[in-house]
């Protein structure tokens, strides 16, 4: 995820860490990255469904949340 500019947060995960909502990265309206594509598929196999297509990085972040609760993963 990406996290807000000029922090200077822990990427251990500390509670003063901030990420920004998908729907406001900068890069967010661009094609989804290879590995995300590469996870939702993976993803919607564990799921038994039809991995999605043609989304955005944002929707692509999204589709993962959601995908990994169906197949019964914690998101990291």
């Amino acid at each position: 995820m990406e996290r807000l500019q000029g922090s200077d947060a822990d990427p251990a995960g500390s509670p003063d860490r901030q990420e920004r909502p998908t729907d406001q990265w900068v890069t967010g309206d661009e094609p989804m990255t290879g590995p995300q594509a590469s996870y939702l598929e993976t993803l919607a196999q564990q799921a038994g469904v039809e991995p999605p297509t043609g989304l955005n990085k944002s929707e692509a972040s999204r589709a993962i949340d959601e995908l990994q609760a169906k197949a019964g993963r914690n998101g990291g």
